[in-house]
């Protein structure tokens, strides 16, 4: 029995991890990526020294690769033991992994997000994971930023071909060699203090501009015109 823990210790803390982020790095490279609206995360920065990214779920493996080019970065990772396969991956990328959730050390993590944005890191969370419901956003995303003391910055990523998964979320893997767009949002200011209904307002205004964003930059890949402007002519 010890041999067999043993095994499934080393399968989700080594094999796995280093595996499927291989796999990962393989497929993000063949991506032909244009970067959009990148003022927006430079103006938070300039102003606030860190961010929050939030990004949806289901939009999350382009940004595997690509946030591990906004170093020093962090990011809340659940205790369970997925977390802890998902926090060797992370750990492997060279961010920060911060351990607990809502229901799990969440108060520690929290002042742990506040240490490390002091530092100048950056902050990124999934804000309708890991179970959804899809396209919601969790409060957690607002009270990371509170503690943050950093304004939250959507961040969509959108392909133009994609493997479609039969999960909760439809998540999405955009194929090889496929053209893929990560678009930033602009800053969303977050007070430290808020009243329920204020709290509320201000979750349901990131999820509806996060939508607006998804549905915007789908629209892209309908528009020979529109493609062409972020990636040139299929000539060039």
């Amino acid at each position: 029995m010890k041999i067999k823990d043993t095994l499934k210790n080393v399968a989700y803390r080594q094999v796995f991890p280093r595996g499927g982020l291989l796999l990962v790095k393989l497929i993000s490279k063949t991506y032909r990526r244009r970067i959009v609206d990148q003022h927006h995360e430079q103006a938070a920065l300039d102003h606030y020294g860190s961010v929050v990214y939030a990004s949806w779920h289901q939009r999350f493996f382009p940004g595997i690769t690509f946030f591990a080019t906004r170093k020093p970065i962090a990011i809340m990772i659940s205790q369970s033991r997925d977390g802890e396969m998902i926090a060797r991956v992370v750990d492997i990328l060279g961010w920060r992994s911060v351990r607990g959730s809502s229901s799990r050390g969440g108060t520690r993590a929290l002042k742990e997000i506040r240490r490390l944005t002091g530092q100048g890191y950056r902050i990124g969370h999934i804000v309708d994971g890991p179970q959804g419901p899809f396209g919601v956003v969790k409060p957690g995303l607002v009270t990371i930023a509170q503690f943050a003391g950093a304004p939250i910055v959507p961040v969509i990523t959108s392909a133009q071909r994609c493997w479609t998964f039969n999960s909760w979320d439809r998540f999405m893997v955009p194929k090889p060699f496929s053209r893929v767009i990560i678009r930033f949002g602009q800053p969303i200011e977050v007070p430290r203090r808020l009243d329920a209904d204020a709290f509320e307002s201000l979750r349901m205004d990131v999820q509806q501009r996060m939508q607006a964003m998804y549905a915007d930059t789908d629209r892209i890949w309908r528009k020979p015109r529109s493609i062409s402007s972020h990636f040139g002519s299929p000539s060039q």
